[in-house]
């Protein structure tokens, strides 16, 4: 069989890579903090005068773009924008540190602060709690403020700061479950990222999705047309084949 087939279906494999990509960023583009996700796609050639003919293609999601979203106000006191190259801390479900841009904050019913989604904030000795019944609020350094709805001239009183980090200089990676970590962590014990005492959030807003909605969908059209390109080459090898066949049979 001609070695064009090889060539043509691994670039068809990149293809669908490529396509759950760009359905991960489409399903995601109203979501708070996400970060458009980047495929990687590089040749592969096998050494050896007769295999170096064609090369093969591999595509895997390597990282995603740190470029920021847009900003919307929301006048809500759990809500914090990231600025810079700041990230959250959260506890992720493996029980690992992991890292977000995701700020919509909620108080569970045990007093669990955690962001949208489901996962606890950490701050300065493990995941954040507060006291039920109280007025929680974030400062613009982090700090986790609360009040006494029942005294509300006493100031409100620090009781934790979140874990701000920044990613800058850092090799992360986004995992399958829409979190970075940092990249060999689980193999160096989960590596975490220090504390950036100098990172600043915007009180009262969300930062939305870095994805432009009409970027994937031209994004989408091409990938589209790439793989039927790429399946017609499969044909075109299979005929070659069946021709090389049918020769043979006459020279026979």
């Amino acid at each position: 069989m001609d070695r064009l087939i090889y060539t043509a279906v691994s670039g068809m494999n990149a293809s669908m890579v490529r396509q759950r990509m760009i359905a991960s960023n489409m399903a995601n583009a109203q979501t708070i903090g996400f970060r458009a996700e980047i495929l990687e796609a590089t040749p592969m050639t096998l050494d050896g005068e007769s295999l170096e003919v064609r090369a093969m293609s591999h595509a895997q999601v390597r990282g995603a773009s740190m470029k920021d979203g847009t900003l919307t106000q929301t006048g809500r006191g759990l809500d914090i924008a990231m600025q810079g190259d700041t990230m959250l801390a959260v506890q992720a479900h493996d029980g690992g540190e992991a890292y977000t841009r995701r700020g919509d904050l909620s108080v569970t019913a045990s007093g669990l602060v955690q962001n949208g989604d489901g996962l606890p904030v950490i701050g300065e000795n493990g995941p954040v709690t507060v006291p039920l019944g109280t007025h929680v609020s974030i400062a613009p350094d982090g700090a986790v403020m609360v009040s006494n709805p029942a005294t509300p001239e006493e100031p409100p009183q620090q009781i934790d700061r979140l874990k701000l980090a920044s990613f800058t200089g850092s090799d992360l990676e986004k995992g399958l479950d829409g979190q970075f970590r940092v990249r060999g962590g689980a193999d160096e014990g989960n590596a975490i990222l220090p504390a950036d005492e100098n990172a600043r959030v915007l009180t009262g807003a969300l930062e939305q999705s870095n994805v432009v909605p009409s970027q994937v969908l031209v994004e989408m059209i091409e990938a589209q047309r790439l793989f039927d390109i790429r399946t017609k080459l499969v044909s075109t090898a299979s005929e070659i084949d069946q021709g090389s066949a049918r020769l043979m049979r006459i020279s026979g």
